[in-house]
């Protein structure tokens, strides 16, 4: 009934303000729309904006993780066919050493493959090389003459003292005058046959009581060998270059004979040189001894009264010492403290008469 009532109520719209309504609220939707396009614009832009430096960033480690595989991969290709000729190792390494043997004598030949064949494992142990060296140290009761019989140790042994120092010179602080040598200090060099050096480092016991001693050793064999095999094969270059400066026809191959010459002289100069320094090594070993002097022992002074009495008086006098630097020490200071103080109470002294004499002009 009250449906029926309301609807009777309402006026009838025509259609022409039916269409008015419609057109009003389409312009309404339509001033409305624009605000939440526009909005939405704006969400999707920065969202776009988003999604292109996620995807940028995603390109670029992509790029940084994937990249230096490939390159090592490419690069390995490279290198494999670069180096993977037609012509195999072998033959490349076959070629230089059949120039370096073209350039020396025939027997070079023989004597490259002696050296070759001849390896640190193949070497007997009686045939090895074998650089000993020796340190001891000896207490004497005189450095002096335990040295002279150490150096007649050598002698009779074959040997020969290499270097010696008898006495130490002790550096003084604050002067400009030679410090004398300290008795107490000296070693000594030797070298002995390396079959003899156990020998004499027993025979040490003779000067003095033996307190350490030690010995090394080095195996040279390798190098030997190698040596001994550049100084035949130069050996044998230098004869063969010989022979070739005396079938030389021009001027020009003679110079350049002679040049070749002179390089492999001096080659094998300096081969036979360590060679000879080597074998010397090896055939002489060092002993280096260390003497030190024996102290006598030290008896204590008798303690009684007396000595009791003159360490108190030394004690006392070392203190009035004492005291009487700290008094000067302090002296300074006192009377820089003094004149502060004076300062500062004349200061307030001249405050307060001034203070008291402007009081009475108050009251007045």
């Amino acid at each position: 009934m009250n449906d029926k009532t309301t609807s009777d109520d309402l006026p009838e719209l025509s259609d022409a303000a039916v269409t008015r309504i419609e057109r009003a609220v389409f312009a309404e939707i339509a001033t409305e729309r624009p605000g939440e396009t526009a909005a939405a614009a704006r969400s999707r832009a920065r969202r776009r904006r988003w999604l292109t430096g996620t995807g940028i960033a995603a390109a670029f480690v992509v790029g940084v993780l994937v990249t230096p595989p490939i390159l090592g991969i490419v690069g390995g290709s490279a290198m494999s066919t670069a180096g993977g000729g037609n012509i195999p190792t072998g033959v490349a390494l076959e070629d230089s050493r059949s120039g370096s043997i073209d350039q020396s004598a025939p027997g070079a030949a023989s004597d490259s493959a002696e050296s070759s064949s001849l390896v640190p494992g193949a070497v007997d142990v009686t045939d090895r090389e074998i650089i000993a060296t020796a340190n001891a140290t000896v207490q004497v009761k005189d450095i002096a003459d335990a040295a002279a019989a150490i150096s007649a140790l050598a002698e009779s042994h074959g040997g020969y003292v290499e270097s010696t120092e008898i006495g130490q010179n002790v550096a003084v602080d604050g002067t400009s005058e030679p410090a004398p040598s300290d008795p107490g200090y000296g070693w000594i060099s030797i070298r002995v046959p390396s079959a003899d050096l156990a020998a004499v480092i027993d025979e040490l016991a003779d000067s003095g009581d033996v307190l350490s001693s030690s010995i090394s050793k080095q195996d040279v064999t390798s190098t030997a060998i190698d040596l001994r095999a550049r100084v035949d094969a130069t050996r044998a270059s230098v004869q063969r270059l010989t022979e070739l400066m005396s079938q030389t026809g021009t001027v020009a191959e003679l110079i350049e004979a002679e040049v070749a010459l002179t390089d492999r002289q001096a080659q094998l100069e300096s081969y036979e040189q360590q060679l000879a320094s080597l074998d010397d090594q090896v055939a002489m070993s060092s002993l280096q001894v260390q003497l030190t002097r024996t102290t006598p022992p030290t008896t204590a002074d008798p303690a009684g009264f007396a000595d009791g009495l003159l360490a108190g008086w030394n004690g006392l006098v070392v203190s009035l010492n004492a005291l009487v630097v700290a008094v000067g020490f302090i002296l300074p200071w006192l009377a820089l403290a003094g004149a502060v103080v004076l300062v500062i109470w004349l200061i307030r002294r001249a405050r307060r008469t001034r203070r008291a004499a402007g009081e009475p002009l108050a009251e007045d």
